[in-house]
């Protein structure tokens, strides 16, 4: 025995009991996870900081204070998660331009690089269309072009633009336009033919069960001659329409987002509508016409029709290779050009003359078919040929007209007026230092559509909400006439029934006739057997 149980009997029982009730209230609640414990010290602790009086009747109330300042909610995250700003949360998607991830995966601040690069010059250019109060501020026009070099980095491209900012009612788009270096957009072109031909096979598919459906009908129920129109072939890659591809994403810094070719049918129809882009590539086009595609491809129509309708260049900037032979008229004319090396560039006076004839278009015109090259749709491939030659001879279609539109290198001047005023308005940057202005298009027809040029330097610019600019208001077409489901003739036409007498006198008639052959066989005999 130690010397304390001598002096205190019973020490050792004491205190175990005393370590068991401390463990006893040193167990955690399976809701809360507080224990009695350390609860009680704390609100012992708050009373002999603030010694209240009358202790024992606010006791409970002191108790209470102590667990509300330790109550955490699973639902109620206000106090758990900060809401962050918008502000913030594109601060930290933007965070990622302005540093560069290295091989181990760890961020190395960007340095600056003496390689040739496709990348403009978007701080000049932005200081060019500041001139005139057009474009974006500089802090955005920054952020752009860190996104665009990220563009660069992880695409094999030739050539890239800021093309401009179509604005939407949830998100915007910011639009680039990109040259792929030659070979090395074999691999997007082979898939994009494969989809094409799964398309087809698609519909070969359908095509087939339907004529399956049509074979087991037995009802003789007559069959329409009528033939849908031939399907207007898409351009080709780097020709027409599809001459440029084009990239978008709706803030700097969230990831590129490559567009669809456009087709033809596609173009038609964006002609014939007028919607507000929401800045979801997959968001359906509600509308009448229905819109072949969703609202990528709709992007992707507007985008050829501003391109063709406001890319313009100072005259001379642009001359056809002589080497080149003209192209025939029928064939869509030149569709190539090189830049003029003894170009001097044009005074700024003239360029923003109102006769407006020192500015070309250098981007092909897209005809009525929605092709930049018109495409006959009599003629006929080799496999039609032969299933032509099964069929029945038919007449041949007669030969439309082909279609026609400016060359390249058209002056802005034979633009066809909009609403009485000239499609193109020209200014200068500034009347009281003209020296020092720039000379500055703004397209009438496109509102949002701005071009500038100094010197030797020009560029254009979009940014508004896609539309094209009608003096009266938009007005859905109408729907077409309804169609007759057969052609009126006697096997279908409905006639009145006889009555008793007509029929009676057709029984007579019957009659007589069945006895006037009756008498005229026996003769018919007799001479046989003479």
């Amino acid at each position: 025995m130690t010397d304390i149980e001598h002096e205190f009997p019973g020490y050792n029982d004491k205190n175990k009991e005393f370590q068991k009730a401390k463990a006893y209230l040193l167990q955690s609640s399976t809701a809360t996870g507080l224990n009695v414990y350390d609860h009680l010290s704390r609100v012992l602790g708050k009373i002999l900081d603030e010694r209240p009086d009358n202790v024992v009747d606010i006791f409970e109330d002191i108790s209470k204070d102590c667990k509300r300042t330790k109550f955490t909610s699973d639902v109620d995250t206000i106090q758990d998660k900060v809401d962050r700003s918008t502000e913030v949360a594109l601060a930290q998607i933007q965070r990622k331009l302005f540093t560069r991830v290295g091989e181990d995966g760890e961020e190395e601040v960007a340095q600056d690089e003496d390689v040739e690069t496709p990348l403009p010059n978007l701080m000049e250019l932005c200081f060019f269309f500041e001139q005139a109060a057009i474009g974006l501020n500089r802090e955005e026009v920054v952020r752009i072009w860190l996104a665009m070099k990220n563009l660069v980095d992880n695409h094999p491209l030739q050539h890239v633009r800021f093309w401009g900012k179509i604005l939407g009612t949830e998100q915007n788009y910011y639009v680039a336009e990109v040259e792929y270096r030659e070979g090395d957009e074999e691999e997007d072109e082979e898939e994009e033919a494969k989809e094409a031909k799964e398309e087809d096979k698609d519909i070969d598919k359908d095509a087939g069960e339907e004529g399956e459906d049509e074979e087991t009908e037995e009802d003789d129920i007559p069959k329409p001659d009528f033939k849908s129109p031939p399907v207007v072939p898409k351009e080709e890659n780097r020709t027409g329409t599809n001459k440029k591809t084009y990239f978008v994403c709706n803030d700097p810094g969230k990831p590129w987002v490559k567009l669809p070719v456009v087709s033809p049918n596609q173009i038609s129809a964006a002609r014939q509508i007028k919607k507000y882009f929401t800045g979801r590539l997959d968001a359906p086009v509600v509308s009448y016409p229905p819109f072949p595609g969703n609202e990528a491809n709709y992007l992707r129509a507007q985008i050829a029709r501003i391109s063709a309708g406001t890319h313009i260049s100072p005259s001379g900037f642009y001359q056809f290779d002589e080497e080149e032979e003209e192209e025939e008229e029928g064939e869509g004319g030149r569709d190539h050009f090189v830049e003029n090396i003894d170009f001097e560039g044009i005074p700024v006076r003239e360029l923003a003359d109102p006769s407006l004839s020192n500015w070309v278009h250098h981007v092909q015109h897209i005809l009525p078919q929605g092709r930049c090259s018109w495409w006959n749709p009599v003629q006929k491939a080799e496999e039609d040929f032969e299933e032509d030659e099964e069929e029945e001879e038919r007449e041949e279609p007669d030969e439309p007209e082909p279609e026609v539109g400016p060359p390249l290198l058209t002056p802005i001047a034979e633009d066809e007026e909009v609403g009485g005023m000239p499609a193109w308005t020209p200014t200068l940057s500034s009347q009281l230092i003209s020296q020092f202005s720039v000379a500055v298009m703004h397209s009438n027809l496109w509102p949002g559509a701005h071009a500038f040029a100094i010197d030797k330097k020009f560029e254009n610019i979009y940014i508004g909400y896609g539309h094209k600019y009608k003096p009266e208001n938009y007005t859905p077409p109408n729907p077409p006439p309804i169609q007759e489901e057969f052609p009126s003739g006697p096997e279908i036409t409905e006639a009145d029934d006889p009555t008793p007498e007509e029929e009676a006198a057709l029984r007579a008639a019957q009659q007589e006739a069945a006895e006037a052959e009756e008498m005229e066989e026996p003769e018919g005999d007799d001479d046989e057997d003479d």
